[in-house]
């Protein structure tokens, strides 16, 4: 956070040096993520959780400095957007050569080889391939974007094809499950609807080929992740004589289980599906019986009523603890339907202008986004939404020379 916070202070005085005689001018893409922040301050005045508001409004900052930022400075041309996305490609490159040699020294300390996927466990010494807070989901976004870039380049050389593989099995290892499938259908699509024809059979052989090295290199962990959530899913659950963690006695409750029983027990365990639908359950339940459909409870302040539930159904203690994963659900409950139609309003334009600009990285990111956000409440991280705001920015402010001139 504090590099972070470095970094975006960099980019505001730097846009306020290079302003010189550039007109000031906000179109309405830039206008939309202010006024949500705008919003998210408000509803300090009707929080539930005065203290747990005040504290997540300074993370959100983002949404209004960086549009402002780039209302301030001219608006970059398609090969200058380009580069940005070529430095960063790069840098994604980096990171990820870093962890792959951290898991390598760490495979060589502890023979396990646990270190090659997905972050530790919570409560655990940082045992994946990422650290927890850092989060494999997020870094399988950031990575993704980044490879896009070196797969659809007109001129590939071999580095770019190198770091192509390279960043596909890293995504892969990460071992997100909602992202590894989106990314999937993402590749195919580029390949079969958006590569020129005489590049189709060779991008077509090498996603075959990259999908067949990912399967081979991550199938055991990938496959176990998987089959928790599928041999869960289930309307009566299969799990009372599954194990989970080599943890004896622990039951896997099911989808339909995580939405219809009023009662749990400490040996419960929730994958990651059945968890979201029981949040989104949950969420409901306030729906009813809380006064906050309009407004929500306030940025961040959601926490005490989860923990109320968590009493209320007997769970494992701690899952209270946990947000909803769920950016939408996330946006309603503490935002209110006002708060959630903003993001929609956000992601719809977003969307619309990336299929218009027919740039694939755009597009990439558009998706991206709005899978991610049903499994993540990504913008209520820090980097989640400096990622979101810089990147939604950078692509939906390509008309605002043609306005400026009118």
């Amino acid at each position: 956070m504090a590099v972070n916070n470095v970094f975006l202070g960099i980019f505001l005085l730097a846009a306020i040096i290079y302003r010189q005689n550039n007109k000031f001018f906000l179109s309405i893409s830039l206008w939309l993520p202010i006024i949500l922040f705008v919003w998210m301050a408000m509803s300090y005045f009707w929080s539930i959780d005065l203290k747990r508001t005040l504290q997540a409004i300074p993370k959100e900052l983002s949404f209004l400095l960086i549009p402002l930022a780039f209302a301030i400075i001219p608006t970059f041309t398609a090969a200058q957007k380009n580069k940005i996305i070529k430095f960063y490609s790069y840098s994604m490159v980096v990171l990820m050569v870093f962890f792959l040699i951290r898991a390598f020294i760490r495979f060589i300390i502890t023979k396990e080889t646990t270190v090659f996927f997905y972050h530790g466990p919570e409560n655990t010494i940082d045992t994946g391939l990422v650290p927890r807070l850092l989060n494999a989901i997020h870094v399988s976004v950031f990575v993704a974007i980044a490879f896009f870039y070196f797969f659809i380049k007109e001129y590939r050389t071999k580095l770019d094809q190198l770091f192509s593989v390279l960043l596909f099995v890293f995504i892969v290892l990460l071992s997100s499950k909602n992202i590894i499938v989106v990314f999937v259908l993402l590749l195919l699509v580029q390949v079969f609807f958006y590569s020129k024809i005489a590049n189709r059979l060779r991008l077509r052989n090498l996603t075959i080929l990259l999908i067949i090295l990912g399967g081979v290199i991550s199938f055991s962990n990938i496959k176990d992740r998987f089959l928790i959530e599928f041999t869960s899913n289930t309307d009566k659950s299969l799990s009372s004589n599954m194990s989970v963690n080599n943890a004896e006695g622990v039951n896997v409750i099911s989808i339909y289980e995580a939405w219809n029983n009023d009662k749990f027990t400490p040996n419960d365990y929730f994958p990651g599906t059945a968890f979201r639908v029981y949040q989104i359950r949950v969420f409901t339940e306030f729906l009813s019986e809380e006064s906050m459909f309009w407004k929500g409870f306030g940025l961040n302040a959601s926490l005490n009523k989860l923990l109320e539930k968590e009493n209320q159904h007997n769970l494992y203690p701690g899952y209270g603890n946990y947000n909803f994963h769920n950016q939408y659900v996330q946006n309603f409950a503490e935002l209110g339907f006002i708060g959630f139609l903003m993001l929609l309003v956000l992601l719809f334009i977003n969307t619309i202008n990336a299929f218009k600009s027919k740039n694939f990285i755009h597009i990439a990111f558009a998706i991206l986004m709005i899978s991610l956000f049903l499994t993540e409440s990504f913008l209520w991280r820090q980097r989640g939404v400096m990622f979101f705001v810089l990147f939604y920015c950078l692509f939906n402010t390509k008309n605002d020379i043609k306005m400026i001139n009118n």
